[in-house]
């Protein structure tokens, strides 16, 4: 389906001062407008899709904020306004006495098509939580779930429109949402009052809300999804990880709690003693990334997602795009780097090789012979090759990927795997050739201090909380590798406070302090 766009471009013209409006009519990129900037005592903006243009030499004047003002509708507690029927959204900034002197009139476009690219997810009756920037187009989506919904499926919709930006402005909803009925809320304050009026007394089967960002808001969703209805929602944050991280809105994933093992059961589990589970079944089923207004990144398991996240072992990510030409559906797959939450791309859909069959790999910063001594002690037959075109994986270091030297660029310009070590230990490789040929790793052979020293990284990170909480403003912890500041970071998230990792490796270490 070709993507149909709606934008009552008009209507925006009809409520910005005449001059501003004539300005605006002579761009020649104006259907690409984005907002339009009004701050009293300086000049006019627009803000188009790859540029900002000055409309008027001339600054904004109070006539100027009045003549906007009292063509549109009330502003709200959350200071936005809009114009009735459209999807236009114009929001105030006021001065300490609580007078407008700025503007932000921001374009709302009704974009028929873009659900294509989750299409198949919405079919499923699973609950959709969407991720993703300001601006990427979050709202967009919803509004066009909303009504595929309604009228594709025949479902009863029912949309919780806090601040009338998914079916505009005015007591018609706009007819963007097709046969979904709105239910518009009073104040921000009250959206999770207002979610669960709307499964009392209208018994929808799916609810679609826009911004869930409060403890209230998270836990009313969660009583949604327990009634069996269908939830499409959005959220603050642009990945899972983000998300695993906010102690507000974690619960939408399940929740995160710290757990210490008897000595027996991590034993038997093959991990530390003190690990991060999640605490219970995911709010919803599937998330999704937004990244661009044409690429989504899909978690179609919400709750294995976490906890391969939690345990520290990579998992494919499911990218999916919208080619701009033959606006064909593109899937691709991504491999999480360990490390730091960053994801590195596996540009090929080869499946790894199975145990028993031979991968041929070519080694670049990698020691060679460490790598055939692990393979030996494994009883893996290794095939190192010295011609890249005849490799089936190219293994390097953290180190040489993120310099980009001609052979990397070479293989993923061929959509040659790549894996990245983040060292070249020999625990490091065995993780590698584990994973190629599906053998077991004997964690009992790993330092036997290990345990010990994840405990200990965390009781410190518990620490320097409490330190903080009794007047420090700023508690380094001693250095660690990327997976175990991972638990450090998600320590201070759980407490409210900020942190961020500095240093280089292997000296790399935490610093966390007050929000």
């Amino acid at each position: 389906m070709q993507k149909v766009i709606t934008d009552d471009l008009d209507a925006l013209l009809e409520i910005l001062p005449p001059q501003t409006s004539q300005k605006l009519k002579e761009q020649e990129d104006f259907k690409q407008l984005i907002e339009v900037v009004l701050d009293l005592g300086r000049v006019p903006e627009a803000r188009f899709l790859n540029r900002e243009v000055i409309l008027d030499e001339r600054e904004v004047s109070e006539e100027d904020i009045e003549y906007v003002i009292s063509r549109i509708g009330s502003f709200g507690d959350d200071n936005r306004a809009g114009i009735e029927r459209t999807l236009h959204r114009i929001s105030a900034i006021r001065n300490r006495k609580g007078r407008i002197v700025g503007l932000t009139c921001r374009v709302g476009r009704a974009v028929f098509g873009t659900i294509k690219i989750i299409e198949d997810l919405v079919e499923t009756g699973k609950s959709i939580l969407l991720l993703g920037r300001p601006g990427v187009g979050k709202t967009t989506m919803l509004r066009e779930v909303a009504r595929v919904l309604a009228d594709d499926f025949n479902k009863r919709v029912i949309i919780v429109d806090t601040s009338n930006e998914i079916a505009g402005d005015g007591d018609i909803p706009h007819p963007a949402i097709g046969h979904a009925r709105r239910m518009q809320v009073t104040t921000p304050n009250m959206q999770h009052a207002v979610m669960i009026e709307a499964v009392e007394n209208h018994m929808p089967e799916v609810i679609v809300i826009d911004e869930i960002g409060t403890q209230l808001e998270t836990q009313a969703a969660r009583t949604i999804a327990e009634r069996g209805v269908q939830l499409v929602a959005t959220a603050h944050g642009n990945t899972l990880e983000n998300l695993m991280m906010n102690p507000t809105l974690a619960d939408l994933i399940g929740g995160i709690q710290s757990v210490t093992l008897g000595d027996e059961e991590a034993k038997r589990r093959g991990t530390q003693k003190s690990i991060l589970e999640r605490m219970s079944a995911p709010t919803f089923d599937i998330l999704v990334e937004i990244q661009e207004r044409d690429i989504v990144a899909i978690h179609a398991d919400v709750a294995s997602a976490v906890d391969a996240i939690l345990l520290g072992e990579p998992q494919a990510l499911e990218v999916r795009q919208i080619d701009e030409v033959t606006s064909e559906l593109i899937i691709k797959h991504l491999q999480p780097e360990t490390g730091d939450n960053n994801r590195r791309p596996v540009r090929s859909n080869k499946a790894p090789p199975k145990n028993g069959t031979s991968a041929k790999l070519f080694l670049y910063g990698v020691n060679r012979v460490r790598m055939e001594e692990v393979a030996g002690e494994m009883g893996v037959n290794l095939e190192v090759v010295e011609d890249l075109r005849e490799a089936t994986l190219l293994v390097t270091s953290k180190k040489y990927y993120r310099q980009k030297p001609q052979k990397i660029r070479d293989a993923e310009a061929t959509n040659l795997p790549i894996y990245v070590l983040k060292g070249g230990t020999p625990v490091q490789i065995k993780q590698l050739l584990g994973s190629l040929y599906h053998i077991e790793i004997n964690e009992q052979e790993r330092p036997e201090s290990r345990d010990e020293s994840f405990k200990s990284a965390l009781d410190d990170a518990n620490e320097a909380v409490q330190m903080i909480k009794k007047g420090e403003n700023t508690v380094e912890l001693s250095p660690q590798s990327a997976y175990i500041r991972r638990f450090q970071h998600l320590v201070a998230e759980r407490h409210g406070m900020f942190s961020r990792s500095t240093g280089k490796d292997p000296n790399r270490r935490v610093q966390i302090y007050r929000v």
